[in-house]
């Protein structure tokens, strides 16, 4: 694995000297900023996009002392290993600077070994620390932008949007009906650049097919029976922000040959307009079902596919997170009971387990009603199993796995049947890239083919 780039700041007044360290630790492999007094430091540590390795600080400095400047600006500085500088080589200020949390005090002249050594030893620290707060920071998420959760599957999503948020790449959000798939695009939205500008959403599947590109792109009056007056239609009202586009398999496919040049263009034509308009939007789509299948059967554009499918995401059913069953539920409990006036405080052990037992084919969202309905119908401080109502007779996870992997084998061969070798093979590389999140040589490795074998293939496919 290659080592990172460590950043060192040097805080010194003296240029002669700032620029002998620098050179000193840039031959260590260090990228150097160098500020020569406090107010430039202070302002380099504020638009630091991560924090600093090391920073080197004389504490005599024209505008500030550099015990002051450590005790005035701890949050920017408590993830670096600060080294002092310092002609004063007094126990009294090293004392000080090391209460402050100092790593090392180093007295003028320095000896350019000590230097080295001082700074190689301050940075393996601080990039310690560093990844010990980044796991901490994992590892303690059970609340991001509406989700409940921290489950691996769960910490892994959280990531993802992270790492997603400030793109303008399309997002292609595949997942079971419930699981959180419009929680995800505003997760997407709220984390991202575009945060401030608005996130609106349409349903493909809830609007009438003929409705359903006015909604999209907007009306002139008169364009129709029905356009009394001008419409601005959803992609015009998220400018600046984000448009979602939910269960976009739903799409007819005429009306997709036009989301295709709105997606490549930018531009929008209003129903009944001639005029195209300039929009500034990141899209954002989803579906509940397989859109390699649903391209396989001719019911969605190929080429629309690829070309939202730029970054998939896929979000886990409630199924597969183990504890986060229980975490969600508690949740549910505490917002319903104080909605309804409720002195429900948690759940027993017998109803804990009967909801992380149960298959959950709803997801979170027949979790929630569930809840919902036995704080409704019932009075007490506990929400006991019979509250929630028997389960008995639904599928379970423990007694229903027989009957879970015969329907996915029925599935499978309904889905294989009249397809080409070409067409399965199309359709397992594209199950294996929305697995792997786009990852191209992962997909590979899942599939037990070289890298090269599978970018050939996809280009073929995209030719």
């Amino acid at each position: 694995m290659a080592k990172s780039i460590q950043h060192a700041l040097i805080v010194e007044d003296m240029a002669s000297l700032a620029f002998n360290y620098a050179e000193q630790l840039k031959n260590e492999g260090f990228q150097v900023d160098i500020a020569d007094d406090g107010e430039a430091a202070v302002q380099l540590l504020q638009s630091a996009k991560k924090p600093y390795s090391i920073v080197l600080l004389d504490l005599q400095l024209p505008d500030i002392d550099g015990l002051d400047l450590l005790q005035q600006h701890t949050a920017y500085l408590q993830n670096s290993s600060i080294v002092v500088v310092t002609a004063d080589g007094s126990i009294n200020r090293a004392i000080k600077a090391m209460q402050l949390g100092a790593y090392d005090f180093l007295v003028k002249p320095i000896a350019s070994e000590r230097l080295v050594t001082t700074a190689r030893n301050a940075s393996e620290k601080s990039q310690l620390v560093q990844e010990v707060e980044a796991v901490k920071h994992l590892r303690d998420r059970t609340h991001f932008h509406g989700f409940i959760g921290k489950s691996p599957q769960m910490q892994a999503l959280y990531k993802a949007i992270e790492n997603v948020a400030d793109s303008n790449a399309t997002i292609f959000i595949t997942g079971e009906s419930g699981t959180g798939k419009e929680v995800t695009a505003e997760a997407v939205h709220n984390q991202g650049k575009r945060a401030k500008g608005p996130f609106v959403a349409i349903n493909c599947g809830a609007i009438p097919e003929n409705l359903l590109e006015s909604e999209i792109f907007g009306h002139l009056k008169g364009s129709f029976t029905g356009a009394t007056s001008d419409r601005v239609g959803a992609a015009l009202a998220a400018h600046g922000g984000t448009l979602f586009l939910d269960e976009i398999c739903e799409m007819d496919i005429k009306l997709q040959v036009k989301l295709l040049r709105f997606l490549q263009t930018s531009t929008i034509q209003r129903v009944g307009s001639s005029r195209t308009e300039q929009v500034d939007v990141r899209v954002i789509c989803a579906t509940n079902c397989d859109p390699a299948v649903e391209v396989a059967e001719g019911r969605f554009r190929e080429d629309l596919f690829y070309r939202l499918a730029v970054i998939p995401v896929e979000i886990p059913p409630l199924r597969e997170r183990g504890r986060d069953i229980a975490l969600i539920a508690n949740e549910f409990l505490r917002r319903f009971s104080e909605e309804e006036d409720k002195p429900f405080q948690s759940l027993d052990s017998d109803a804990t387990l009967a909801l992380m037992d149960y298959v959950w084919p709803g997801n979170v969202r027949e979790l929630q009603n569930r809840i919902r309905r036995a704080v409704v119908m019932n009075e007490g401080a506990i929400l006991t199993s019979e509250m929630i109502g028997s389960l008995s007779g639904e599928r379970s996870i423990s007694d229903q796995s027989g009957q879970v992997e015969n329907s996915v084998e029925t599935g499978v061969s309904k889905i294989l049947d009249n397809m080409s070798m070409d067409e399965v093979e199309r359709y397992v590389v594209d199950r294996a890239l929305m697995r792997e999140n786009g990852n191209v040589p992962a997909a590979a490795r899942a599939l037990k083919l070289s890298p090269s074998t599978l970018y050939r293939k996809i280009d073929r496919w995209a030719s």
